[in-house]
C-alpha cells in the first residue's frame, strides 16, 4: 500500500477531497518523521508504538567476503503492535 492508496482509502470512508486526503497523509508522515528523528517514541492507541532504540558498535562480517568488520553504532526505529493490533492481524 502506497501513501496514495491510503489518501483514496480517507477518500472513500470519510468523503474528503483527494487533494485534501493527500496532504493530510503526507503530514501525518512527515510530524511522524520529525517526531522520531528526535527520539521521541509515537504511541498510537489500539495500533502501536513506534520507538527510537540505540544499537551499540558490534563486530560483524561481510556475508560475501568472509570479511570482519567493525559495524557503528546506530539508532533504528523499531514497531511494537497493540495487542488489538495482533488479535485483528491474527483473524485475518
Amino acid at each position: 500500500m502506497t501513501k496514495a492508496d491510503l489518501a483514496d482509502k480517507l477518500y472513500e470512508k470519510i468523503g474528503l477531497p483527494k487533494k485534501e486526503a493527500a496532504v493530510i497523509v503526507e503530514t501525518l508522515f512527515e510530524s511522524m518523521k520529525s517526531i522520531l528523528s528526535e527520539g521521541e517514541s509515537i504511541k498510537i492507541t489500539g495500533f502501536g508504538t513506534f520507538l527510537v532504540r540505540k544499537k551499540s558498535a558490534r563486530r560483524g562480517r561481510n556475508p560475501k567476503t568472509g570479511t570482519e568488520l567493525e559495524i557503528e553504532q546506530r539508532k533504528v526505529v523499531t514497531f511494537k503492535p497493540s495487542l488489538q493490533f495482533k488479535d485483528v492481524v491474527e483473524k485475518v
